[in-house]
């Protein structure tokens, strides 16, 4: 087989969005959930004036909580936000229904604040970014 329409470049909406479906004609059968069970996770914390302190972004699935992506700012760390935001997703995804957690982060972000929330490592990815490493991780949540 051959093809004579193939591109490369930059991501593509209408791609993912095949993409995505065909993955869920095998998923949702193989695992017994449904597109109904694929749900957004956010926690967001503003400041007094409005300007964001820090959040987290995420999704739920099959009994996981997936984080994708999880910010403080600078001057906010000390405060304790990190732990309320995570603790929050987290209570969030029991209440869906989840009882297990996963995220990866970087050696030169946050492993180590992870293992103290009770994330164990599961595995890591070398050399990424440059010479750092990304460190994956997995939480029950019971």
């Amino acid at each position: 087989m051959t093809s004579d329409h193939m591109s490369v470049g930059d991501r593509d909406p209408e791609l993912n969005a095949r993409l995505s479906a065909g993955l869920d004609e095998v998923n949702f059968p193989a695992t017994g959930t449904t597109a109904a069970d694929q749900r957004q996770l956010s926690v967001k914390v503003l400041d007094d004036e409005g300007e964001i302190v820090g959040g987290l972004a995420g999704w739920t699935w099959g009994g996981l909580l997936g984080i994708e992506m999880f910010w403080v700012r600078e001057q906010s760390r000390a405060e304790g936000w990190g732990s309320r935001i995570l603790h929050a997703a987290e209570e969030e995804a029991r209440r869906r229904g989840c009882d297990r957690a996963a995220v990866s982060s970087f050696t030169f972000q946050a492993p180590g604040f992870y293992q103290r929330h009770g994330y164990r490592e599961t595995g890591r990815t070398l050399g990424i970014p440059g010479g750092h490493q990304d460190v994956h991780m997995f939480k029950e949540l019971s």
